[in-house]
């Protein structure tokens, strides 16, 4: 099998996540959902809506996306205007398909942690807090987390602190795909560059899973419409 990076791994599984005709937001620093939802449009979802912190919807080039993908360049090239507000506003009303959202911690009953490590009153670290995930976490119809960084320090049995907890739907790592389902974080897909034993070893709860499956690999024609829609490769900025 030809090597390939995580960060195309992730890429492609997030985007064959999302279907056609879906309104689907992310937030900032968020490159890699942010081409994620890019590539979706241009093969197997081309009717997705993608709307983002600076109010863009359907930019027709993430090439030159800032380093915070909340930049005045996904205005510029978008279909219309639909500002950060209204996004809430659609999220709490039930229209929000899908959010992009991340974490510092996750625990096993799906509760999310961005607020503190540590006792609250005296944290080992203070980190920037819910955010917009607060909101809409438990409101959009579908929550997809991604994390970077897979060990038992972020994916841990019960978080320090829960800042929100609701419409948890997959949470994508360079190892693997949980799912949330029956209460519990599941083990819904091993990548092929890992394998059971490393994610076992890896997370602070103990697995459980249906059946044992892998992520599909990115086809040629992932590959080569990654390299045409993000040629500077923001996808991997978090690696």
């Amino acid at each position: 099998m030809k090597e390939y990076r995580v960060s195309d791994i992730m890429t492609c599984a997030i985007a064959n996540l999302l279907q056609n005709e879906e309104t689907v937001f992310h937030g900032v620093s968020s490159h890699l959902p942010m081409v994620a939802m890019n590539l979706a449009r241009h093969t197997h979802a081309p009717d997705l809506v993608h709307l983002n912190i600076p109010g863009g919807v359907n930019p027709s080039n993430i090439s030159q996306a800032t380093y915070s993908s909340a930049g005045s360049d996904l205005l510029a090239s978008s279909e219309a205007y639909f500002p950060l507000e209204q996004v809430f506003d659609l999220s709490m009303r039930g229209k929000l398909d899908v959010a992009f959202l991340g974490g510092i911690q996750f625990d096993v009953h799906g509760n999310v942690n961005a607020s503190v490590i540590g006792d609250y009153h005296k944290p080992k670290v203070r980190l920037p807090g819910g955010a917009g995930s607060a909101v809409l976490i438990p409101t959009a119809k579908k929550a997809i987390i991604w994390r970077t960084k897979h060990d038992v320090r972020t994916f841990v049995e019960k978080v320090d602190f829960v800042t929100t907890r609701g419409n948890l739907w997959k949470i994508v790592t360079p190892l693997c795909i949980f799912e949330f389902r029956n209460g519990r974080l599941m083990l819904d897909r091993i990548h092929p560059t890992s394998s059971l034993e490393e994610v076992k070893e890896h997370t602070g709860f103990e697995l459980q899973y249906e059946e044992i499956k892998y992520t599909e690999l990115p086809s040629q024609k992932e590959l080569a419409t990654l390299k045409k829609i993000d040629p500077f490769d923001y996808r991997s900025i978090e690696f």
